[in-house]
């Protein structure tokens, strides 16, 4: 297929000035005091006063001269990532859609047409198929004039008339609602900025209830937008005063009750709010406790039978119960479901006449069906292969006789299946498909443990040809944090690694939940170098194993993965033969010492508050990357920022590179690229992220000497 996009960035297409050289910052040391003790910091300068505005002509300019640097030092590499990126782009379907689903009276589906980098999104009558597809967004004419796109929440009135949706112009995750008619593409007057979650109709499709982030970038108001009226009169429901809690709102299965939930990383508390009245005083289910995390849904038939709350709480045991209370006694919950050791219960949907229950088994994932009336009762869903990643897909109606489910494992693509309730069968309607062609029977899929160092047993998911003999070069992606799983899905992308001669493996180490709550709590606050250690762990038994050798090991990780490759770069670099760290959240004690930063009070959970407590400060800066960079030898780095980036803010990736490049021995590569004109995830757009990715392969095979394989 031709070519649609620019073959390369231009500064990357451009050949190397002999006179650049690596980019040297400037010190200028800023000093604090903590516990008694005092840290310097020669590059805080880098953070532009003005944030999140960032106009310091010196701090701009010190960016782009990083990433004149980046594109010079890749510019060799120039013909690798044009091939990698038109080999990924070839196991795309350009010219996709979704498969469709039922919603009230209509069928609704997303499609990409032929080189287009964003979707459309279209529906049709259920009960008349001689009409016409009707187009109902399209992304691609939204971001026509933008660097950046991004589309948040997307909602249909429940007439059927009006769209209600969110836009992200440059990254920084403020998102912008309007309301449009869908018959027409009549825009309503007013548009709602700085929203940061669903976009909830109310009964009579008059108002829109949603949540709004502050100017620290914290969503601690729920506000009620009445249609026709400007922004600026929009009526509080909610607003929450802690400010280390983050507000959200969503609709009940039932779509009667508003739930409006506010919560940190170890603490919940829900209200409960009529649809039909959304500025009714709010129901508090139960006060927050310390510690106690929980969400609500309400089973509610609307035919005068009370309605009945199911709650999903940690308050009994670490991996989660499932309990009912009545809504006239919401805080008197009595067990459904037991928390159990062996099956971490992560999550449960309501419907008419059944509920689900989904979570997860030793990291592997597993759905059941229970009755209402039958609690013994209980349907697994099975699947076909030992590993594999499966859950719920959009289920948008409340009186459903099926499931909408996906599934895919490291070997077998994204595969969409209806389960049948009745006959207990899976339907399988849409496999993704690689128009370059795929055979599943050239790779296999491995789930190993391998022994930490405390005698832990650490999972390890792994992909490889099955012709490729070790031991070889090998990608070892880890995260581990927040509790985020990462599941053992399927990439077309890997697949340019793994097709020249790579194993890919992916860490589940602890501070991700893959094995359950204590999982996630053996990996944070005064645990938190379990999940350094245990990579490290992996990689050194990936070794004794022979599937792999020092100095052959490329290593990626994003954000608090990022946080992961400062740490053990900092601990055992010569582990490694190149290193892949995204807006990596580096400058950790800063970070957690500065209050004014969007995500820091909420965030002392999860690192400790070293504000207050001295033995946290101690430990935060005994691994904060930025904090540890010694005089040593370091492996080849590759590092990206976003600009406008809220979650891991862009000086933090260029402070570290500016004390590395003070502070290392050797002469490795070492390269950083800020996006300037996006956010947290990089390029939007589907072949643009595309590009990024190539970037980074090619890295990786230059790096481990693998660019004419």
């Amino acid at each position: 297929m031709a070519e649609t996009t620019p073959p390369l960035d231009s500064a990357l297409s451009s050949a190397p000035s002999p006179t650049l050289a690596p980019p040297v910052a400037a010190k200028r040391p800023t000093s604090m005091t903590h516990h008694g003790v005092t840290v310097t910091d020669d590059y805080a300068w880098l953070r532009d006063p003005a944030y999140p505005e960032v106009t310091d002509p010196a701090v701009l300019a010190h960016l782009e001269d990083e990433n004149a640097w980046f594109a010079a030092r890749m510019a060799g590499q120039a013909p690798l990532m044009d091939h990698l990126f038109t080999e990924m782009r070839g196991r795309i379907k350009e010219a996709d859609r979704s498969v469709a689903q039922k919603d009230g009276d209509y069928l609704y589906w997303v499609e990409y047409a032929e080189g287009a980098e964003y979707k459309t999104w279209w529906r049709r009558p259920v009960a008349d198929t001689a009409v016409p597809d009707e187009l109902i967004f399209d992304e691609t004419a939204a971001a026509a004039d933008a660097e950046y796109f991004r589309l948040g929440a997307i909602s249909v009135s429940n007439n059927g008339r009006m769209l209600a949706y969110a836009i992200d112009n440059d990254g920084s995750e403020r998102f912008v609602a309007r309301v449009k008619v869908i018959a027409t593409g009549e825009l309503l007057a007013h548009e709602i900025p700085d929203t940061l979650s669903g976009l909830i109709w109310n009964h009579d499709d008059t108002a829109l209830v949603y949540a709004r982030v502050n100017d620290q970038w914290r969503t601690d108001t729920v506000l009620l937008h009445k249609l026709g009226t400007p922004a600026s009169e929009d009526v509080v429901l909610y607003h929450e005063p802690d400010e280390g809690f983050r507000v959200g709102v969503g609709l009940s299965a039932s779509d009667r009750w508003l739930v409006i939930s506010t919560g940190d990383h170890e603490t919940g508390e829900t209200r409960l709010v009529p649809i039909t009245d959304p500025a009714a005083p709010a129901l508090l289910v139960r006060a927050r406790q310390t510690g106690v995390e929980y969400d609500v849904d309400v089973r509610d038939h609307g035919n005068g039978t009370e309605p009945l709350l199911f709650i999903h709480t940690n308050d009994t045991h670490e991996n989660f119960r499932l309990a009912t209370a009545p809504l006239s006694a919401p805080g008197t919950w009595t067990t459904l479901i037991e928390g159990s050791d062996e099956f971490y219960l992560t999550g449960f949907d309501l419907f008419r006449d059944f509920y689900v229950v989904e979570g997860r088994v030793r990291g592997l994932d597993r759905i059941e069906l229970r009755y209402y009336d039958d609690p013994a009762r209980i349907e697994p869903i099975a699947f076909p292969e030992a590993s594999f990643e499966a859950g719920l897909a959009d289920n948008p109606e409340w009186a459903t006789d099926r499931l909408r489910l996906t599934y895919e494992s490291m070997v077998s693509p994204a595969t969409v299946y209806d389960y049948h309730v009745a006959t207990r069968t899976l339907e399988l309607l849409k496999v993704q498909e690689i128009p370059s062609g795929y055979d599943a029977s050239l790779y296999r899929t491995e789930r190993i443990e391998i022994t930490a160092r405390d005698g832990t047993q650490v999972p390890v998911s792994i992909m490889l040809r099955n012709d490729l003999v070790g031991p070889a070069a090998l990608y070892l992606y880890g995260y581990g944090a927040y509790g985020i799983a990462i599941g053992p899905g399927f990439s077309t992308a890997r697949l340019s690694l793994v097709d020249r001669g790579m194993v890919y493996a992916i860490a589940h180490i602890r501070g991700g939940d893959d094995l359950g709550r204590r999982w996630y709590k053996d990996g944070k606050l005064d645990k938190r170098t379990n999940t350094f250690n245990d990579f490290v762990d992996v990689a050194r038994g990936l070794i004794a194993r022979g599937m792999t050798e020092a100095g052959r090991i490329a290593i990626s990780g994003g954000s608090a993965g990022g946080e992961l490759m400062g740490a053990v770069i900092n601990s055992d670099p010569d582990l490694w033969g190149a290193v892949v760290a995204h807006v990596p959240f580096v400058d950790v004690l800063n970070t957690m010492l500065d209050e004014t930063l969007p995500l820091t009070p909420g965030e002392w959970p999860e690192w400790g508050n070293p504000v207050e407590d001295a033995e946290a400060f101690a430990l935060i800066r005994s691994y904060s990357p930025y904090d540890q960079v010694r005089a040593q030898a370091y492996p080849p780095l590759m590092v990206t920022a976003g600009l406008n980036d809220p979650r891991v803010t862009y000086w933090e990736p260029a402070k570290w590179v500016a004390r590395l490049r003070e502070l290392k021995t050797d002469t490795n590569e070492l390269v950083l690229k800020t996006n300037m004109g996006a956010g947290h995830g990089g390029k939007s757009g589907r072949f643009e992220a595309l590009r990024e990715t190539a970037e980074e392969f090619a890295f990786i095979l230059w790096q481990l000497k693998l660019t004419n394989v």
